[in-house]
């Protein structure tokens, strides 16, 4: 909930040295003639299967359309010190492009992500607002209070400990301390703002349902792999205790 950090990466094998070399072609595979049988009955027999079978898997699973015969070429001329079929640069440049086309193409699925998450949760924030019981803030913040608490509220000084379950406007939880069944102690400061504007208006024992929009949550940056961007969430909180500055330090 705290520190979820964002994981966009490409292809695993454009990171992988022992790849980086082979890829001289990204075009549809072609027609081959039916395989011939193969015996793995040697253990280098064996190991290069199964590393070619590893990559393969990779590559397969991150959406690269591969020319099977073009990459068996380029591994043995590799191995047998062949006459290279393309100049250095030339594979550089073909991987370039192939690294660019598949950025932009994340990018644009990020963009249609962000645009649609937008608005779904602009929608479920202008139906939820209507509901009896939700208060919206000043910032956008909505929140029902489910039990009020008692005592004070903590200040931006303050540590609290808490429990609390989030989700996506669809019902999917992606972090919970109940589940869990261990609570949470942090800074009023240290999370989304959302939170941080929550928190101020709890009291100990107090349980709020939170309506968080995202430019009070992750924003545009999204978080994880569950939150994406532009991502309104939806937590239950309950305030166990304030911690003090001074029972902090004592600890």
């Amino acid at each position: 909930m705290m520190n979820l950090m964002t994981n966009r990466r490409l292809p695993m094998f454009l990171l992988a040295p022992m790849v980086a070399g082979l890829l001289t072609a990204c075009q549809e595979p072609q027609q081959s003639e039916e395989p011939k049988t193969l015996a793995l009955d040697t253990a280098e027999a064996r190991l290069s299967y199964g590393v070619a079978l590893r990559m393969g898997q990779r590559m397969k699973s991150d959406g690269m359309i591969v020319d099977v015969d073009a990459y068996a070429a380029g591994l043995r001329d590799a191995m047998e010190d062949n006459e290279q079929k393309l100049t250095d640069e030339e594979i550089q440049a073909e991987m370039v492009a192939f690294q660019e086309r598949i950025q932009a193409e994340q990018e644009a699925e990020r963009e249609r992500v962000a645009t649609e998450n937008a608005e779904k949760g602009a929608a479920y924030l202008e139906e939820n607002a209507k509901r009896e019981g939700v208060m919206v803030t000043e910032s956008g913040l909505q929140y029902e209070i489910v039990e009020a608490g008692e005592g004070p509220h903590p200040t931006t000084d303050d540590s609290v400990e808490v429990h609390y379950e989030g989700k996506l406007i669809d019902g999917t939880v992606f972090d919970s301390s109940i589940q869990r069944g261990q609570t949470v102690t942090f800074g009023v400061t240290q999370v989304i703002a959302g939170w941080t504007e929550a928190l101020q208006l709890m009291r100990p024992g107090a349980k709020f349902k939170l309506h968080i929009p995202p430019e009070l949550a992750y924003g545009a940056g999204g978080a994880g792999n569950m939150i994406g961007p532009n991502a309104t969430l939806v937590f239950d909180v309950e305030l166990v205790s304030i911690v003090s500055p001074e029972s902090d330090s004592e600890e």
